[in-house]
């Protein structure tokens, strides 16, 4: 699945139009380096996405085409 396609079916940006904006700006990284919106995410990636002043890091635990508001938390894991 595209980065910015699983970025908002997983809630972590609320529309896909900010997700691309997001990567093209280099705010959102995986595995360490900078990536475009067309990436693949794989399970097991790491993404690193800046809001201003705070950096969200998660761990990709599942891949799906939809989900529900209450299924978006399970495709990902925060990382302290």
């Amino acid at each position: 699945m595209r980065l910015d396609k699983y970025l908002k079916v997983s809630r972590l940006i609320k529309r896909r139009t900010v997700a691309n904006e997001a990567c093209d700006g280099a705010r959102v990284s995986v595995n360490g380096r900078p990536v475009k919106a067309s990436y693949q995410v794989k399970v097991g990636d790491v993404l690193e996405i800046a809001f201003g002043q705070r950096t969200l890091k998660v761990e990709v635990t599942g891949i799906s085409e939809n989900a529900t508001k209450a299924d978006a938390p399970a495709l990902y894991r925060e990382i302290v």
